[in-house]
């Protein structure tokens, strides 16, 4: 497990996250809710005593275990199913912050669970989604969020929890004497890639590796991100690109969970910006009951690329906000299918409408699914000028 130090050390982390997502510092009778699983119950503590010292009002709510969440998906009727607390609305109106403390205790409760009530249950809380994200759109409301060792995650891994916790230490720069010191100097240098990849007129991007061709339009005002604070650790660099300029095949060799359920090999083919053939080692039919759930769902939200020289991750870790930040040999890329990000947008977000969200092609759905690939790969930017550029190549940026 963490120790008292580290975890001292990942509430200075995850309050600078907060404040960098946000732009600006926490301000007093600002509302800042703490999500946790309850082995992350420590550094609850810490943050929710850190929170009161800044005269910020902490909201606490402990995530349902893991027999709470199977136990909802088993015997939930139709209304509950898609049943919304009173106050939910009402609480992410009002926030202004949101911290995350992942800690889970099982990783495939759900595989029994048929996928389309969990996409039901999706969908119907997706209105507090599209809250929160118009609030951050309109700079009310930011959020952050980390990884608690346990043990599920460390046999998942194939590690003991002692390995396990080290790596997330040194994913986290929790090692070191001053991590937030770590992460402003890769925020700094990262800040400098996504400028660069910004300021090129990109028609296309070629993604090239053994098992991948693909092709993405990053399409007009867009703008690249990345290290924003919202992740902990976070050392990728995303776009959200036009979803309808996709075409050819992504494949995915690191493994996943998701909703309880292992997924491997991932192959996916593309054609006029939807995935029109789905193939996969494990977990076929789960992905395809998964890109049912919405029209959206079969539609790219995210491309992201990570520079080796950032991540000191360099072991799948079972979970995605780990894996999706693979550093290792080659670096990663990854895709999401499924909802855009609106900090993508080169303009102000605020004024992002639906409507100005269609017309560029920035995606809409209830899911939201990275899949990664961690094979040495080149990406070739091809200019509107007809020239092309290498952009990244075997892990590193190359601009």
């Amino acid at each position: 497990m963490l120790t008292e130090k580290n975890l001292e050390k990942y509430a200075d982390v995850l309050l600078w996250g907060l404040a960098t997502a946000k732009k600006v510092s926490l301000k007093k009778n600002e509302i800042v809710l703490i999500q946790y699983e309850l082995p992350a119950l420590r550094l609850a503590e810490i943050l929710y005593g850190r929170l009161l010292d800044r005269g910020v009002h902490p909201v606490q709510r402990l995530i349902a275990t893991f027999g709470m969440e199977k136990s909802f998906y088993q015997k939930a009727d139709p209304r509950q199913l898609t049943f919304i607390a009173p106050g939910d609305k009402e609480l992410f109106n009002n926030i202004n912050g949101r911290i995350v403390l992942m800690a889970p205790q099982s990783l495939t409760h759900l595989k029994d669970i048929d996928p389309a009530r969990i996409g039901k249950a999706m969908v119907a809380r997706k209105p507090i989604k599209d809250i929160l994200n118009k609030r951050e759109e309109l700079h009310q409301y930011s959020w952050t969020l980390c990884m608690v060792p346990t043990e599920e995650l460390a046999r998942q891994a194939k590690m003991s929890l002692k390995q396990y916790t080290a790596q997330v230490a040194k994913g986290c720069y929790l090692d070191c004497d001053n991590p937030v010191a770590e992460w402003q100097k890769i925020h700094k240098n990262v800040t400098m890639i996504k400028k660069r990849l910004s300021s090129l007129p990109v028609k296309y991007f070629h993604l090239e590796s053994a098992n991948m061709d693909l092709r993405i339009t990053p399409g007009d005002q867009r703008k690249w991100a990345g290290v924003s604070g919202h992740n902990v650790p976070s050392f990728e660099v995303f776009i959200s690109p036009d979803w309808r300029g996709t075409e050819g095949v992504y494949f995915a060799n690191l493994p996943s969970f998701r909703s309880g359920n292992y997924v491997a090999d991932v192959r996916i083919t593309f054609a006029k910006g939807k995935a029109v053939k789905i193939e996969a080692k494990q977990g076929e039919a789960f992905i395809k009951k998964q890109l049912a759930m919405d029209a959206g769902a079969r539609q790219l939200g995210e491309f992201s690329l990570t520079d080796k020289r950032f991540s000191r991750i360099d072991r799948f870790m079972a979970e995605t906000l780990f894996d999706e930040n693979f550093g290792g040999k080659e670096g990663n890329c990854h895709v999401a299918l499924g909802s855009s990000y609106s900090d993508t947008y080169s303009g102000d977000p605020a004024k992002l409408t639906p409507a100005l969200k269609k017309k560029l092609g920035f995606n809409d759905s209830a899911l939201h699914w990275d899949l990664v690939n961690t094979e040495p790969k080149t990406v070739t930017a091809h200019l509107t000028d007809g020239k092309k550029l290498i952009v990244y190549d075997r892990g590193i940026f190359k601009i």
